[in-house]
């Protein structure tokens, strides 16, 4: 009795207790694979800081997201500024922390030699957005041109066009302008070096990225992992800058004092465009 006792206790200490599980999302990646090249290196990280099991957890769209969230499926989801709005109507998800892009701001984008050399010779042009519904290159855009005093689909007619395709019709005279962020304009000005491209509206600084939780998550998994954020933001931030299309965040910082409230000059954007935060535009 005495050796099945001992054989039975060195079992329960061989096994280690199972660590809590979060799983993590990212709205704008689409598929696992995009997601482990992405995020695999902070997946680690954060498991090292925090010894929680961090599973990473693909969604195919924004709406998925939600849907995740609110079936208890995800724990966690990393979004943007107008992604964050509407998943915050549609599940009352919490703010864990905010992530930075330096230079993230919207702005109107016309060429140098051509007729557009102010806002308001905007004034029944053509001007083309990106990826309806983005921050930086729908709604935010739209919104530069509305605190200029341009409406939208009044003073200008706006047009859902992919950045690269619109850059080619602002070239030939095709459009006016085009809407964008500081990002893609470095990237255009190296596309096209022999053409010379003018900002003629820039944005204040939009609201950054955000990580959310969902209501009811484990609490004392959600202070583990608000503590790293504050206590480990270096180790977290070089496992997030190990993925590519993440250098966005590269001088960037975890925000740890965010309220909803900053968000509501995305919840205007959504007003310039005339619709509301109930679901997410084209979807």
């Amino acid at each position: 009795m005495f050796r099945a006792f001992v054989t039975a206790l060195s079992l329960t200490v061989a096994s280690p207790l199972l660590a809590d599980s979060v799983k993590f999302a990212v709205t704008d990646v689409e598929g696992l694979e995009a997601l482990q090249q992405e995020f695999a290196g902070f997946e680690a990280a954060l498991e090292e800081v925090t010894g929680l099991d961090v599973e990473l957890f693909p969604v195919s769209s924004r709406t998925s997201a939600v849907e995740a969230i609110n079936q208890g499926q995800v724990d966690l989801v990393l979004t943007g500024p107008a992604e964050y709005v509407v998943i915050k109507e549609l599940t009352d998800a919490q703010i864990v922390v905010a992530w930075q892009r330096p230079n993230y701001f919207a702005q109107i984008v016309t060429m140098s030699e051509g007729d557009i050399g102010s806002v308001s010779d905007l004034k029944g042009k053509t001007v083309t957005f990106g990826s309806v519904g983005s921050t930086s290159q729908h709604l935010g855009p739209a919104q530069v041109l509305a605190d200029f005093g341009m409406a939208y689909g009044v003073d200008y007619q706006p047009q859902i066009i992919s950045r690269n395709v619109a850059v080619e019709a602002l070239i030939r005279g095709d459009v006016e302008a085009v809407g964008m962020n500081e990002g893609h304009l470095r990237r255009i000005r190296a596309a096209f070096p022999d053409q010379a491209f003018t900002v003629v509206a820039r944005g204040r600084d939009l609201p950054n990225d955000i990580l959310v939780a969902r209501q009811g998550i484990d609490t004392d998994v959600l202070e583990k992992v608000a503590n790293a954020f504050l206590n480990d933001a270096d180790t977290l931030m070089a496992a997030v800058l190990t993925g590519e299309d993440n250098q966005k965040y590269d001088g960037g910082f975890f925000l740890t004092e965010v309220d909803d409230a900053d968000y509501n000059y995305v919840r205007d954007m959504y007003k310039t465009i005339g619709v509301d935060t109930s679901s997410f535009v084209g979807e």
